[in-house]
């Protein structure tokens, strides 16, 4: 704690060039940056008050109802880079942008009719529950928690280094500084508030990002008077591409098996994310769980509408403010490639072009704000795969006690902080864009096939789920460290080996068929009887009937 006041305290010293990337200190985003910590360090005081046990540390007691889960997840799910990536994306490419919007919403009916409901009646805390709900607990406890802490790693190192470059643009500060105070907070926020303060924190920045998106969507529709059409015709006349922004172009047409592989990545990897699905054991019942999807997944459509509008408006409008970019020589501007700070600030830029240095301000705050909650929840699921399916079911095969399980979180909760610091602070200079692509690749090859066969298919056994599951995992992962995004453009080597980046095309199809293969040739006597257990788990999964229910506090 007494760390965190000393980088506050540091931050607020150091302020002065805030926003150096839009010129001035920016009052207004020091003043909201600052009022959020001393908001959600209060609601994690409150929670703190209220997290006793490991259901309350995990899943906030299950008293989470459906309105307020949809919210948290929305705001867990809408990371910095899905509002400053994608807006930067249609602003370069136009339609092509919108494809991974489309696939990133495109996994949300998957979770609502195929597991959203059977999760919440089937687990208490995270998806492994569900797993080793009818199989062995060890192989897929295992399994789950090597899969979970990948994608957590993988995404934590994203989120830190993404945290510690905008904070730096936006504030000015120490890029060290930054990685600090933002993995401090999310230590003091799951520490000692748990999934409570988490899913407070994730609600709050929901609301934020959302009243924040559609304000600038409104100042820019209402400089062309509310008429989209003049919006996307201006944005047509002065992008460099010109009409061809309004068509698939190079996403799509330079190779259509990678664009495919991709909306299967996404749409699957959605379903496989260990730290969404443990989302959906904070609500009372499945009917709050079935909710939680239908208000998360209008919150996130309508927030990719958005940036739509986002998006095409800057290309419209920035191109009146030259000095948001870096004149080239001959005193002439390049709009794709001139704009300071790169095309990941089109959204920043664009606020302080529509709305001022308040809106601008706000917008920074509401980054921070994006980051904070995404890292917590990662966390939180880290810290469950460590302390929940390692420690208590692996190690402790399920003779450990509350205060001992309770205390493994939270070291955990430390640990991954203090890893989450260290890996941001080592990949500052690399290129760290194509993990998210790798997370979802493992989440949707590893994760969501055993997750959906072992409550779906009676033939599903531990042998075929456990070999399955690490085929999908090793061979998502060995596909992009061979593709170009990893093999030339990080290690350096002239020519890829993997034909395209996104693995899904290839390795979520192969974790099916071993999973099946595998099932079908198991003639054992333990896959006998997890055949025959399959009565048990249908009838609850569909009833609820003893279902673990919501803690009164």
């Amino acid at each position: 704690m007494n760390t965190l006041f000393k980088s506050l305290l540091l931050m607020v010293m150091t302020m002065s060039p805030a926003m150096a990337a839009t010129g001035g200190a920016n009052v207004p985003a020091i003043a909201m940056f600052l009022t959020f910590i001393a908001g959600t360090m209060v609601l994690t005081f409150w929670a703190a008050r209220r997290t006793h046990t490991t259901s309350d540390f995990y899943t906030a007691g299950g008293g989470i109802t459906g309105f307020q889960n949809g919210l948290a997840i929305a705001g867990d799910y809408l990371s910095a880079a899905s509002f400053l990536g994608i807006a930067g994306m249609v602003y370069v490419s136009g339609f092509d942008g919108m494809i991974y919007a489309v696939g990133f919403l495109f996994g949300w009916p998957v979770v609502m009719f195929l597991i959203a409901e059977r999760l919440r009646n089937l687990g208490r805390f995270n998806f492994a529950d569900v797993t080793s709900y009818r199989l062995s607990q060890t192989p897929m406890r295992v399994l789950a928690a090597s899969a979970s802490l990948l994608i957590i790693a993988l995404y934590l190192i994203a989120q830190m280094v993404g945290a510690g470059k905008l904070i730096v643009l936006l504030f000015g500060l120490n890029y060290n500084v930054a990685v600090i105070i933002v993995g401090s907070l999310m230590m003091i926020y799951v520490t000692f508030g748990g999934m409570t303060a988490t899913t407070w924190v994730q609600i709050i920045k929901a609301v934020l990002m959302l009243f924040g998106a559609t304000l600038m969507a409104f100042l820019v529709l209402a400089l062309f008077k509310f008429s989209p059409d003049a919006m996307l015709a201006e944005a047509v006349r002065v992008h460099p591409s010109g009409l061809s922004i309004m068509a698939p172009g190079s996403q799509v047409s330079s190779n259509p098996l990678n664009a495919l592989s991709l909306g299967i990545g996404l749409a699957f990897g959605t379903a496989g994310l260990p730290h969404i699905l443990m989302r959906f054991f904070t609500v009372p019942n499945a009917q709050e769980a079935r909710k939680s999807v239908i208000y998360a997944s209008s919150f996130i459509g309508y927030f990719y509408l958005l940036t739509f509008i986002i998006g095409f408006g800057a290309v419209a409008l920035l191109v009146r403010h030259p000095e948001y970019f870096t004149a080239g020589p001959d005193g002439t501007i390049d709009i794709i490639n001139g704009l300071i700070g790169g095309t990941n600030m089109v959204a920043v830029h664009l606020s302080n072009a529509v709305g001022g240095s308040l809106l601008l301000g706000f917008l920074a705050a509401v980054t921070f704000a994006t980051i904070v909650a995404v890292v917590s929840g990662l966390a939180l699921a880290g810290a469950a795969a460590i302390s929940h399916d390692l420690y208590a079911n692996v190690f402790a095969r399920g003779r450990a006690t509350e205060a001992q399980q309770m205390r493994i979180s939270r070291l955990s909760t430390v640990v991954l902080g203090v890893l989450a610091i260290l890996l941001g602070i080592i990949f500052e200079n690399q290129n760290v864009a194509f993990m998210v692509g790798l997370a979802f690749a493992i989440a949707a090859s590893a994760n969501f096939p055993v997750l959906v066969l072992s409550i779906a298919w009676r033939g599903c056994t531990t042998r075929g789920a456990t070999i399955g599951g690490f085929l999908g995992l090793v061979s998502a992962t060995s596909w992009v460290v061979l593709s170009k995004t990893v093999w030339v453009d990080v290690f350096g080597f002239s020519e890829a080996i993997a034909p395209f980046p996104n693995p899904g095309i290839f390795s979520i199809p192969l974790a099916f068929i071993a999973i099946w293969l595998f099932s079908v040739l198991d003639n054992s006597k333990q896959a006998v009887k997890e055949r025959q257990a399959f009565d048990a788990l249908r009838v609850r999964s569909e009833t609820g009937l003893g279902a673990t229910t919501a803690v009164a506090h």
